[in-house]
């Protein structure tokens, strides 16, 4: 799926690109990071996604000459062209020289931590903002939800939301869903753009095109023998199990298995519950059931409560849409430069009104530190040009009382190339959906469960290093002019 990088930005990037290059700062060095800022869906944690379609940005990022000639045109508000000559014929033969570091996809990930940071010529870190942030954000939020959806549900998820997603944003939802933890997506354009395992059987129409129900079955049970889950729910439920089980006992006698019905409408744990007794007491036991129709984690969660014993679940609107949260609000944000020629980088951060925008100087990757029982104990973000103090302390910047000291033990940092001097060095690997499904997984594992419970879960400790947060205390002191560091 072609998409042109370079164009999908707003229209203030590049006006800054143009700015920055006209006041002598076009070889200016500039870090960005990119995080969010607060947990997704009232949860305990996110699954960080979007990584290979960030790659994907870096290596077809150009602009055509559809693209020189519209940029071109554009006219200024006040009269006359926009962008100047010199700076849009620039661009006709630009390529992007930025390094990108980032955490593997599907890793398990909190607020106020980098998940992208972005080094090189302040202008060209400024152009690809936008189309960072709309692919990791969105990817991350829908990964995050898919794995909430299967922690809930336990027997596989298949997500199958394309026809009520966002456009074509709907097949990277697919992608992002698997990695989340769905066994398969009924895309069939991302299962060949992204090698994901595809399931599906037949709809409603299916069912209505035949002269009966029970002829419907038959014929599909005669078409796929070896695929056949059948919908049970377009006319009686009840009658529409007992058609199932006639066909499902005829494939037994051939030889074949009815794998599975599946609802989609009604009191889906109390219609959940009927079906077994009767696929049960009509000694089709290996025929599961599946249950579809607007479902979520708490959805899932209440009908498992309930005891229904299902196979699979079908997942699609809520999924595919984060119907209940539909951005994870991350940003990108300037914390470091260098002049041509300097050596050392000079510190920078934003203040604002709101303690939640205050953002954090240096160049920052994350340490994450594991207990004795192989549980994450906690994450400090702390600057590469400065270290790390030897006791190892992480402080909440938000709350300069509450530390926590992870002296003595193991840890892993974060942030890994993806891309050098404009040129992606991601691992394949580490581009493929399914190892990354399987890191999620991994990192759950390692996550305490009362960070992942739906309801009421616990804070994640994510701290500053104890130099950086001196630091920047300090910034924000000299910046308002407070003497009195105890008043911050």
């Amino acid at each position: 799926m072609t998409v042109d990088y370079a164009m999908m930005t707003d229209l203030y990037q590049l006006t800054m690109a143009q700015g920055y290059r006209e006041h002598g700062m076009g070889d200016m060095q500039a870090c960005f990071h990119m995080w969010f800022r607060d947990y997704p869906f009232k949860g305990g944690y996110a699954v960080a996604c979007g990584l290979d379609q960030l790659a994907e940005l870096v290596e077809t990022y150009r602009f055509t000459d559809e693209d020189i000639a519209y940029l071109r045109g554009i006219t200024a508000p006040g009269g006359g062209q926009l962008f100047s000559d010199e700076f849009v014929d620039y661009l006709a033969d630009f390529k992007l020289d930025v390094d990108i570091d980032a955490v593997p996809e599907g890793t398990i990930v909190f607020p106020n931590e980098p998940l992208v940071r972005v080094t090189g010529p302040i202008w060209q870190c400024q152009l690809i903002e936008t189309p960072l942030l709309n692919c990791v954000n969105f990817e991350t939020l829908i990964a995050t939800k898919a794995a909430r959806i299967c922690q809930s549900a336990k027997t596989p998820v298949a997500e199958f939301g394309l026809r009520r997603a966002q456009g074509t944003g709907g097949v990277w939802a697919s992608r992002a869903a698997v990695i989340g933890g769905c066994s398969s997506t009924s895309n069939v354009l991302a299962g060949r753009m992204f090698n994901l395992p595809v399931s599906g059987t037949h709809a409603h129409s299916w069912v209505m095109a035949f002269p009966d129900q029970l002829t419907a079955f038959r014929a599909y049970a005669e078409s796929f023998p070896t695929n056949c889950v059948l919908l049970v729910d377009t006319y009686d439920v009840e009658q529409g199990i007992k058609d199932a089980i006639t066909v499902g006992l005829e494939m037994r006698e051939r030889g074949e298995r009815l794998m599975g019905i599946r609802i989609d409408s009604g009191d889906l744990a109390w219609l959940g519950k009927m079906a077994r007794r009767m696929l049960d007491d009509a000694g089709l036991n290996d025929c599961g059931v599946v249950l579809s129709n607007d479902l979520d984690e708490i959805t899932i969660q209440s009908i498992r409560d309930e005891g229904a014993d299902v196979m699979s679940w079908g997942v699609g609107t809520k999924l595919a849409c984060a119907y209940d949260q539909p951005t994870l609000g991350g940003v990108y944000k300037l914390s470091a430069t260098k002049a041509a020629g300097a050596d050392a980088w000079v510190d920078h951060i934003k203040i604002t009104e709101s303690v939640q925008k205050l953002t954090t100087p240096g160049i920052l990757d994350v340490r994450r530190y594991y207990g004795s029982d192989g549980k994450i104990a906690g994450d400090m973000v702390f600057d590469t040009n400065h270290g790390v103090e030897s006791d190892e302390t992480i402080v909440d910047p938000y709350d300069s009382l509450r530390r926590k000291h992870l002296a003595g033990k193991t840890y892993k940092m974060l942030l890994q190339p993806l891309a050098r001097g404009g040129k992606v060095v991601l691992p394949a690997d580490d581009r493929d959906a399914l190892k990354a499904r399987d890191r999620a997984q991994e990192g759950l594992v390692h996550l305490d469960e009362t960070q992942k419970r739906l309801v009421n879960p616990h804070t994640y400790p994510v701290g500053l290093e104890r130099g950086l947060y001196g630091r920047r205390r300090d910034m924000v002191a000299r910046l308002r002019g407070i003497d009195d560091r105890s008043r911050l």
